[in-house]
């Protein structure tokens, strides 16, 4: 009897999971919330073919009040409903979190407060996940919850990760800095790999302007935006102001050009009235100010009204000539980001430099708060192989691996983080990793030449840093021969990147001492001879590049000289018998057309003979330093010449073909001539520009790739 009466109860528990199923995927959540209320069990049931709760799926389809009714609902038996998540071990309130739902949050803390303690499989919390999706309104509402002291119990994963390494991974800096001021001593925590913050900020070479190639415009936009620092003080207030209070105006989405427009006269006119007297207070706070304005501090007080003007025109201005508000917001959040990190970077500088680094990888459930080495920063992370306790020999050794954040920072190129790190911790130019590469060899073996120009520009002794080599003997001109897998320049085109690679090499070899261009490595392999061997496929792709392309514009420079001498044989008009002039010599056109086509003529043959002198050349190496970029150049400059000469030439002459008859019709007729030859110009302009800027650039500019 008690058997059948549990089968008929699973089968009803199976119906009232199919109803709840089918009304949550047609969206029906009053019946859902009608079904929890008659049958509290159905709280925990898991619904088939998602493999969830219902309040887990009303969280995901972000159903607030659905949320809060179904929360409501339960009484104490039904609480470990809350605790029920999915296959990853993630309860609704993780999910929440992950969304940045601050009323889902609150609906389900206010039941059980406990709940922020709960960790999925990977050990993370719901405040670590609101941090790791970069949700900064989840973030402060659980920070609130849980306090300082409790959220460091919760803001770390067992692999020893903490929300301050998944916000600067994410690159939500803004949210890095609050968490610094919340959870100070975070700062200075690592993972079981031994990886910093510091190390992570290090490998993200697009957070840095040095890191960020912008076009002519961008550049124009970026110098003019104006990005203030974050605000200790302001950041706070926002993490003690309550969620209600926080609420934002919504809006059209065809209405964001409007709104943008009245958030910049608002911010304007705001900052503008401003009471100067605020700044007294500011100058008392504690923490970073903005380095604007800090600058401005040379004038009196009463100036900000004029600087604040000055950024409100320069927005309107950049408006006007055609930018628009969405490339002007797109380079202003690059530039933000960009102030972001760097105000990050000098936080994380400056909290290494006065406190103690803590470096305990154990599992964040069984940490000690108050448990510290006897380290300092820097040294500790140089030493971190020794100082972490690690659960097998595999894991010591990849600790062991661990470079300092100084050596990542030279090998992705972030030269403002290398420049503070010489200004912190000036031992730091001595850093060596497990191949005992310092911080010039990494430079010049991932073709940072910024990094490289800093450090040649820097007084220090040059013995001990510029003429280390590695646990291989090789030099940093070894690595400045060595050619890498990834193509290293951001130039298109094998023969320009063997030139950059030959001005990479030259570049590297005037700063070293003669007695090393002979020098030998482990393998007897001086820098020539590895810069000869590992370039030869790169030099036969380059040679036959440079072929291919001097045929098809010696072509091109052949049927312009052809038309052009047929042209200058053939003067349009009759010839005076007496004198045997040209009738039409007086006038301004056949003057036009008469110094067109020789200039087309001459210019035409002038290219057709450089795109020979290329094709017969012996193409060695050091013959793409100088000698082919600059004769393929001056054949493209001759060639673009004549083809604008010979259009001249060709209007000019039709001039009087047309006549008065078809005047009207002139310019689509001679459009129309004129595009066969036109598309050809446009279509090698842009090799023209980039031949231009690799020939005359000193020194190569690296394509951006993470080295971490």
């Amino acid at each position: 009897m008690e058997f059948e009466i549990i089968e008929v109860e699973d089968t009803e528990m199976e119906d009232i999971k199919k109803k709840l199923f089918y009304c949550a995927m047609g969206s029906d959540w009053e019946e859902v919330v009608r079904i929890c209320k008659k049958h509290p069990s159905s709280h925990k049931a898991i619904v088939p073919a998602s493999g969830e709760t219902i309040l887990y799926m009303a969280v995901s389809e972000r159903q607030e009040e659905i949320v809060a009714l179904l929360v409501e609902q339960m009484s104490e038996p039904d609480l470990d409903a809350l605790k029920i998540g999915n296959d990853a071990g993630d309860s609704p309130l993780h999910l929440a979190a992950s969304i940045g739902n601050v009323p889902m949050c609150k609906s389900i803390t206010v039941k059980d407060k406990k709940l922020l303690g709960v960790r999925n499989r990977k050990g993370e919390t719901p405040l670590f996940l609101a941090a790791h999706h970069g949700q900064k309104e989840a973030f402060l509402f659980l920070h609130r919850l849980c306090g300082s002291y409790e959220g460091y119990r919760y803001c770390r994963k067992d692999d020893g990760t903490t929300i301050l390494h998944c916000a600067i991974a994410g690159e939500h800096f803004d949210l890095a800095i609050l968490i610094i001021l919340l959870y100070k001593d975070l700062a200075h925590w690592v993972d079981e790999k031994g990886i910093s913050p510091l190390h992570l900020l290090a490998s993200k070479p697009t957070a840095f302007r040095s890191g960020i190639p912008l076009i002519w415009i961008e550049r124009i936009v970026y110098h003019w935006v104006y990005v203030e620092d974050l605000k200790e003080d302001e950041l706070l207030q926002q993490s003690t102001e309550s969620f209600e209070s926080k609420k934002k105006i919504q809006y059209p989405e065809n209405y964001r050009t409007c709104m943008n427009l009245w958030k910049t006269i608002k911010t304007a006119a705001t900052t503008v009235f401003r009471p100067i007297c605020q700044d007294e207070d500011a100058k008392n706070t504690k923490g970073h100010q903005s380095i604007s304005r800090a600058q401005r501090q040379m004038f009196p007080p009463n100036y900000d009204i004029f600087f604040e003007f000055l950024k409100f025109a320069n927005t309107i201005l950049l408006v006007f000539l055609g930018l628009g508000f969405g490339k002007i917001k797109k380079t202003k959040d690059k530039k933000e980001k960009h102030s972001r990190s760097m105000q990050l970077m000098d936080i994380l500088l400056q909290c290494a430099s006065m406190h103690d680094y803590y470096s305990n990888g154990e599992d964040p459930r069984q940490l000690s708060l108050h448990k510290y080495e006897e380290t300092t920063f820097y040294n500790n992370v140089k030493e971190i192989s020794t100082s972490i306790p690690s659960r097998n020999q595999t894991q010591t050794n990849e600790f062991g691996k661990s470079e300092t954040p100084m050596l990542i920072a030279a090998g992705n190129g972030v030269t403002e983080m290398v420049e503070k790190i010489l200004q912190f911790f000036p031992v730091a130019i001595h850093d060596c990793n497990s191949e005992k590469k310092n911080v010039v060899l990494l430079a010049v073996e991932n073709r940072q030449p910024e990094v490289y120009e800093l450090l040649v520009k820097r007084k220090f002794r040059r013995d001990s840093v510029f003429l280390a080599v590695d646990s291989k003997g090789n030099s940093a001109l070894h690595l400045a021969a060595m050619l890498r897998d990834h193509r290293p320049w951001h130039i298109p085109g094998s023969a320009l990147q063997m030139q950059w690679e030959i001005k990479w090499y030259k570049f590297v070899k005037n700063s070293m001492p003669q007695r090393f261009f002979i020098h030998y490595n482990n393998d007897h392999h001086t820098p020539r001879e590895i810069f000869t061997e590992d370039h030869s496929d790169l030099l036969k792709k380059g040679s036959e590049w440079l072929n291919s392309t001097s045929s098809s514009c010696s072509v091109v420079a052949a049927l312009i000289a052809a038309v052009s001498f047929a042209t200058t044989s053939n003067v349009p008009g009759s010839f005076n018998d007496s004198s045997g002039r040209p009738n039409l010599e007086n006038q301004s056109t056949f003057h036009a057309f008469a110094f067109s086509s020789l200039i087309a003529l001459c210019s035409s043959l002038t290219s057709l003979v450089m795109f020979l002198a290329i094709l017969t050349s012996r193409k060695e190496e050091d013959d793409f330093y100088k000698e082919l970029p600059r004769k393929l150049l001056f054949g493209l400059s001759a060639l673009f010449v004549s083809i604008a000469a010979m259009l001249v030439s060709f209007c000019a002459g039709y001039f009087y073909v047309l006549g008065d008859e078809l005047k009207n019709g002139a310019i689509p007729i001679y459009t129309v001539a004129c595009l066969p030859i036109s598309f050809f110009a446009v279509a090698e302009f842009p090799l023209y520009v980039d031949l231009m800027w690799a020939t005359f650039r000193r020194v190569p500019e690296p394509r951006y790739k993470v080295v971490f």
